[in-house]
């Protein structure tokens, strides 16, 4: 199949799959893999033009709503901590898209800040995970642990959490203010400052907007590291917050592409569905299967992306 903007030709399957497999394991970490997926549209299918990035976000676009309705339905999808993360990061990536174009068309420089920043949060995880602090895995239960008995309204799943019958995963708002976001998950307390998640989000959607990536392979394990959530609890809201990020930035990129005639921009809609389309299967049994796999799995899967991705800004930058 030729792919007119990208300018390629290449077996559908091949992006296909892996977009799916990519989707899959990243899904499980509130990741939507489109990190990933950019370097594999560049060195192996040879995608090199500007359009890769518009094309990788609204993967994003196609890929993120089956994992969020899947972490909605479970009662996972906490409302006031994704619309929180979304409304920081959505004036980020504007202001990094603005950045990017006029300020740092050779962003040599800003990728050795965003690889430090990445390998140092990396290194703070990988150093909680050997030594052997496992507090995520105080929050797996039994399937027939007792259940949080009672949901705010707030949290947007109180239908799914009432009563007896309520899942073992099921999240219960207590407080969403100005100030802080509080909420319990299986049993267990959980605080941030709504003013320091915001402004993390907006400097993420920053750097979401100039490398055209959704910024959840950052605001999770940012939001794991940092602020001590359990994965299993903002995986759904990272994905919420990527895709409204991505429809952000592609809407910016489509709005951009008429100024440059001479230059592709906008994204490749057909490599961007059959991509998507990947996404799709890979977000659902991903998010589907990610409370069976064990808390410090998760962590670990997240360090592997963090260091992969921080090595890789480095060493392009160096």
């Amino acid at each position: 199949m030729y792919f007119p903007t990208a300018g390629i030709e290449c077996n559908p399957f091949i992006p296909f799959g892996a977009a799916l497999c990519i989707s899959f394991f990243t899904s499980m970490g509130g990741i939507s893999g489109a990190f990933l997926l950019l370097p594999f549209h560049m060195s192996v299918l040879g995608y090199v033009n500007p359009s890769v990035s518009a094309t990788n976000q609204f993967f994003n676009i196609l890929a993120c709503p089956p994992g969020v309705w899947r972490y909605w339905r479970e009662g996972r999808l906490i409302w006031p901590l994704a619309l929180t993360v979304a409304a920081g990061t959505l004036p980020g990536v504007f202001l990094g898209a603005l950045i990017r174009v006029n300020w740092l068309p050779d962003p040599d420089k800003f990728k050795i800040f965003a690889g430090l920043v990445l390998l140092y949060v990396g290194a703070r995880m990988a150093r909680s995970v050997w030594k052997g602090r496992r507090a995520e895995s105080q929050d797996m239960q039994p399937h027939g642990a007792p259940a949080v008995s009672a949901v705010s309204p707030a949290s947007g799943n109180a239908d799914r959490c009432a009563g007896p019958d309520a899942p073992a995963s099921c999240c219960r708002v207590l407080q969403w203010n100005t100030r802080s976001l509080s909420f319990a998950f299986q049993e267990k307390k959980h605080v941030v400052s709504t003013p320091k998640l915001a402004l993390l989000s907006l400097v993420v959607g920053l750097i979401g907007g100039v490398y055209g990536i959704g910024g959840g392979a950052i605001m999770a394990p940012f939001l794991v590291s940092f602020f001590a959530l359990p994965v299993y609890a903002v995986a759904g809201a990272t994905l919420f917050a990527t895709f409204l990020t991505s429809v952000a930035g592609v809407s910016f990129y489509s709005l951009l592409a008429p100024m440059y005639p001479g230059m592709a921009i906008a994204p490749d809609w057909r490599m961007g569905i059959l991509v998507g389309l990947g996404g799709m299967c890979g977000m659902y049994l991903g998010a589907r299967c990610q409370k069976h796999v064990p808390a410090t799995a998760l962590k670990c899967l997240l360090t592997a992306i963090l260091l992969f991705t921080a090595l890789r800004y480095l060493g392009q930058a160096f």
